[in-house]
This record gives structure tokens, C-alpha cells and sequence, in this order.
């Protein structure tokens, strides 16, 4: 599939695009392969001065340690171009519970080690240490007890978020890593009660992040990712440009039946950095 001829309307925005907001899995590599276009396309984007972010759903893994995985990936990257749904998480907390200083959380290590450096109290799993809300995320060490602690609070009224919608994580090893949707299924089948609010794509709380720091207008942003349900959608809410690459997930038929559909469709970031030039030029 080649890239499309971009109608003139297409080419305007493209034209005035600021800023590229990239999904990492299946986007900019895949597991530990990186795509052979990525380090050229991100050269590119800096050769026309349009910033770029990174966003990942994935909470398990802190800030440092993607900076760590991209530059063994061979790219550099700051911490301040990486986003993931822990940070969009302290961030609803602060503005939404400003009350809320003291959690009971299901993740990983790195992504507890988050939550303590922005400033929260982690609680035990212990009914004396009462928490202010309940956080779940994508929980590679949870334990059966730890899960039924979190029902106990989430059934007490305490208030509930979810870092992240995904049932599933990615993987090219033999086996299904659960995510935090599954792990929020489970929890509300055995307490009646959803999440309050879920972070991370399709949720527009990242992009309009994005939007704030770099003082832009989301006419001047660009959501490229491989998934319509996430990506797509989330640039469809915020009001960005949604760019569906054929790299990952979705495939060229299922651009062709979403609706609404992807603004653009392309093959890889290379077809997109091709088209970025070109509406540049004319």
C-alpha cells in the first residue's frame, strides 16, 4: 500500500502541523526490534521543527526505564518527550482529588516508584492503613492478595481510577499478558463497581497534556499510531490529526471499515514523514 495522494485540505494541515504524538509499540518498533524508518523519520522531524512526544498506554514501566529501552534501541529521547499513563494518572489525581495524598495501588514497581516521587503515600495491604483512593494498572507482580485488598477498598466507596483501558498487552513471546482492563473486569465482577475514571488512549487527558506544555492548538498536533480503537480515536476526541500506520495492529482493511475513519492512512512513519516534507515544500 502506498501513501494517498492528500487533498488539499489534507495538505493544509499537514502544512501546519507543530508537533508529531507517536505511540511507541507497533509504531516505532515492535517488542525490542526497532523499525528501520523510525531513527530516519525522527531525524526528519527535526529538520522541519516539529517536536515529537512519545506515548505509550503501558504504565509498568517508569520514565527512566523507557529513556533506558529507546536508547538501547539506539534512540535518544529526554524524559520530557515520554508519556505514559502513570504520569496521566498523578496528573487527574492532582487536578480532580487535590484531597487525595494517600493510595492503595495495584503495579509494578516502577510504576509505585512513580507514584512516591510526585509526592503519594503508598498504603499496605493492611485493613489498619486506610488510603484515600484506589489506582490500578498494569500489574506484572500482582498477587491474589493484593487484588483482594484493592476489592475491599474499591467496595468502601473509595474513589477508583484506572491507569489504562487495555485488556491485553502486545507480545511476540508465547503467552497473553494480562492488562489493566482484564485486571479491572475481574475487580468489578467481584465488586459491582467499575473504575471511575480510566486514563491513557482513547482518552484525550495525554494529548491535551501535550497541548498545554507546548502551548498549541490541536489543529497543530498529529496522534500516529497503529491502533483506530486507541490512537485514532483519541486523536478524534481531542481534536488532533489521527494518523493510523499500517505497522502494528490494524490492518488496511480494517482503515477501510472504521467510522469514522483515520484522516490519514499510511504504510509507516516513512510514508508519513514523506508527506510532512512535501506539504512543507508546496
Amino acid at each position: 500500500m502506498n501513501a494517498p495522494d492528500p487533498s488539499p485540505a489534507l495538505l493544509a494541515r499537514l502544512r501546519g502541523l507543530a508537533h508529531v504524538a507517536l505511540d511507541m509499540d507497533g509504531t516505532i518498533y515492535k517488542g525490542g526490534t526497532l523499525f528501520a524508518c523510525t531513527r530516519p523519520f525522527l531525524a526528519q522531524m527535526r529538520g522541519l521543527g516539529i517536536g515529537c512526544t512519545f506515548l505509550t498506554n503501558n504504565p509498568s514501566k517508569s520514565t527512566d526505564d523507557y529513556v533506558a529501552h529507546f536508547r538501547k534501541l539506539g534512540v535518544e529521547a529526554t524524559r520530557e518527550q515520554l508519556l505514559n499513563t502513570t504520569q496521566a494518572t498523578i496528573a487527574c489525581l492532582r487536578r480532580r482529588f487535590p484531597a487525595v495524598r494517600r493510595i492503595f495501588a495495584l503495579g509494578t514497581p516502577s510504576m509505585l516508584a512513580e507514584f512516591s516521587a510526585a509526592g503519594f503515600a503508598l498504603t499496605a495491604d493492611d485493613p489498619d492503613e486506610v488510603p484515600d483512593a484506589v489506582v490500578v494498572g498494569f500489574d506484572l507482580t500482582l498477587t491474589y492478595a493484593r487484588a483482594c485488598r484493592a476489592a475491599w477498598w474499591i467496595q468502601q466507596g473509595k474513589p477508583y481510577l484506572a491507569t489504562n483501558p487495555d485488556r491485553v498487552c502486545p507480545t511476540d513471546q508465547p503467552t497473553v499478558l494480562v492488562d489493566c482492563g482484564s485486571i479491572c473486569a475481574m475487580l468489578e465482577k467481584a465488586t459491582g463497581r467499575a473504575p471511575d475514571i480510566v486514563l491513557g488512549k482513547p482518552d484525550p487527558e495525554m494529548l491535551t497534556g501535550i497541548l498545554e506544555r507546548q502551548h498549541l492548538q490541536p489543529a497543530q498536533i498529529a496522534m500516529v499510531g497503529d491502533r483506530i480503537y486507541t490512537d485514532i480515536e483519541m486523536a478524534r476526541r481531542a481534536g488532533a490529526l489521527g494518523v493510523l500506520v499500517l505497522t502494528g495492529e490494524a490492518t488496511a482493511q480494517d482503515a477501510a471499515l472504521a467510522q469514522p475513519p483515520p484522516d490519514l492512512v499510511v504504510p509507516s512513519l516513512a510514508e508519513f514523514g514523506a508527506l510532512l516534507a512535501a506539504a512543507r515544500a508546496g
